[in-house]
């Protein structure tokens, strides 16, 4: 599976944000898009996940079956977590498991469960997600990766309000996913603990995109 984009240039309003960006992600890889604030990144996350249409050129998911749904596909964590205030944190990964994959309770509670215990949040597993920290939310909103089955990643900046700890618990279930075969494009201004990810880095001038490979 690998995930191809070319040419492509996304305008918002009057502003051409991205021009002429070409890439290349592949299953087992991640990604990470980076640049300076105002470069892109956020509207390229947005953009692959079908949040934004391209002012030109495309997007293309390719699996052993031919070409793939993206949306179908992926998980999307932006800047927003994503949780409903009025529900625990258990309620919000079970809604998000039976919304995305479905499945009978028991099997949902399954994951629920391991989601809650990998960020270690399970001792808040029935408080209200609304009165939890900055950091709870966070790790709440990307505990979702692991109650629904996706293989391609998107993450905007998903270290936002993690401490170092928290942040190693994201690299740690990042990890797992690439070795299972899952992609990662991630745009973000830090490692993000992965020893051997490949850049693509943006300018601050609309057009300036270059892919490094890996060393």
């Amino acid at each position: 599976m690998f995930l191809h984009a070319d040419t492509l240039s996304v305008t918002r309003g009057t502003r051409t944000v991205l021009s002429d960006v070409s890439f290349t992600a592949k299953a087992g890889e991640a990604l990470l898009v980076v640049g300076p604030n105002g470069a892109g990144k956020t509207t390229l996350i947005r953009t692959i996940a079908g949040f934004i249409a391209p002012a030109a050129g495309s997007i293309t998911l390719k699996g052993d079956e031919g070409d793939r749904n993206i949306a179908e596909q992926c998980h999307y964590v932006g800047h927003l977590t994503g949780i409903k205030a009025n529900l625990s944190a258990a309620e919000n990964l079970a809604f998000w498991a039976t919304y995305l994959d479905g499945g009978d309770g028991s099997a949902i509670r399954g994951r629920v469960d391991e989601a809650l215990l990998h960020f270690g949040l399970s001792a808040l597993a029935d408080y209200p997600a609304g009165l939890m920290s900055a950091g709870q939310k966070r790790r709440l909103g990307l505990a979702r990766l692991s109650v629904a089955t996706r293989p391609v990643w998107l993450l905007d900046e998903p270290t936002v309000s993690l401490d170092a700890a928290s942040t190693e618990l994201l690299s740690g279930l990042i990890r797992r996913h690439l070795a299972g075969g899952g992609l990662v494009i991630a745009a973000t201004h830090l490692p993000l603990g992965l020893e051997d990810p490949a850049y693509l880095r943006l300018g601050r001038t609309a057009g300036h995109a270059a892919r490094e490979a890996k060393p």
